[in-house]
């Protein structure tokens, strides 16, 4: 790679305390992800000499536009940041994309360019499709495109459904009555909606029916209108379960589809995700976005157990 060097003047010691981090520990950071650049500091300006220059230039420019945007820039961004534009990805664009605030006043955002997509393709298509591995926000993203289309009164209620289908378990003995059995597989959406929205709001929301949490099975029959529908863990549906639920819809509505093929639990193993993309392609308004290792938002190590898996597992069909 060839010699260069990379001036950049950033505009405003608020900003540049935020670029280099308390005690310079993000410039630190910069530094051992390109230990072939050299990096000096002089005031409000940063310079970059040897080979990578070009790229340790863009990653500062796109954390100073995250800051001038209002964000703050901790290990996590910044290591996202570099990933992104070892890439050729925009950072700015994608960390810079507000959903909503959850009831703590916590930006819930993109945090890569295949969420980004994700959440695009939720707001301009009538049924998503996202298939990816656990711990690429497949669930939670879903259900903050749900709750900023009911605060904006685009839709009139929130469905939030699973197949109930779990590895090892039966429905039937577990202890209690039916929604006491349901409770811990409708848990996870659950526990997404109650971080977006206050409880007190979210209960409310609940209690009058703008909110609905159910099996999968209490959709047969129905016709869902001017709903926000999210059908969360769709790899334990079978084929038959699929079409049901998506001949569901219904004006103004909807729809997310989540799964993740490499966790199929069906009895049969037949799972109504199996060759759907195939199925349903060409179909307008319909969109299928794959998510994958380089999406994953949980801990480091979870995003290289799933490209361990993904180098040793043999592709399902379909997937």
């Amino acid at each position: 790679m060839a010699e260069t060097t990379v001036t950049l003047d950033v505009p405003g010691n608020d900003l540049m305390s935020g670029l280099v981090g308390e005690r310079d520990q993000l410039l630190r950071r910069v530094e051992g992800a390109f230990p072939d650049a050299v990096i000096h500091v002089r005031g409000n300006q940063i310079s970059v000499d040897g080979p990578g220059a070009d790229l340790v230039g863009r990653v500062f420019n796109e954390l100073v536009m995250l800051l001038e945007r209002g964000l703050s820039v901790d290990d996590r961004t910044l290591d996202r940041a570099i990933e992104m534009v070892r890439a050729d990805e925009s950072p700015s664009e994608v960390l810079g994309t507000e959903i909503m605030r959850t009831a703590r006043g916590k930006p819930v955002r993109p945090r890569s360019v295949g969420q980004k997509h994700y959440v695009e393709a939720v707001r301009d298509s009538v049924v998503t499709f996202a298939i990816g591995p656990a711990g690429t926000g497949k669930s939670w993203l879903a259900v903050a495109m749900a709750v900023r289309a009911l605060q904006g009164n685009l839709v009139d209620r929130i469905v939030l459904t699973r197949p109930l289908v779990e590895a090892g378990e039966r429905v039937g003995f577990l202890p209690g009555d039916l929604m006491a059995k349901v409770d811990p597989y409708l848990r996870p959406l659950y526990d997404a909606l109650f971080e977006m929205l206050e409880a007190e709001t979210a209960q409310k929301l609940l209690d009058r029916g703008q909110v609905e949490v159910a099996p999968l099975a209490f959709m047969r029959g129905r016709t869902l209108n001017n709903s926000f529908v999210i059908l969360d863990e769709a790899q334990n549906t079978s084929p038959e379960q699929m079409k049901m639920f998506l001949t569901r819809i219904g004006f103004g509505t909807r729809v997310v589809v989540t799964g993740d093929a490499s966790q199929v639990d069906v009895p049969d193993g037949r799972s109504g995700l199996d060759g759907i993309e195939k199925v349903l392609h060409g179909i307008d308004g319909l969109s299928f976005v794959r998510l994958g290792a380089r999406d994953v938002v949980r801990h480091r190590i979870v995003q290289d157990i799933v490209e361990a898996y993904d180098r040793n597992t043999p592709r399902r069909r379909g997937s």
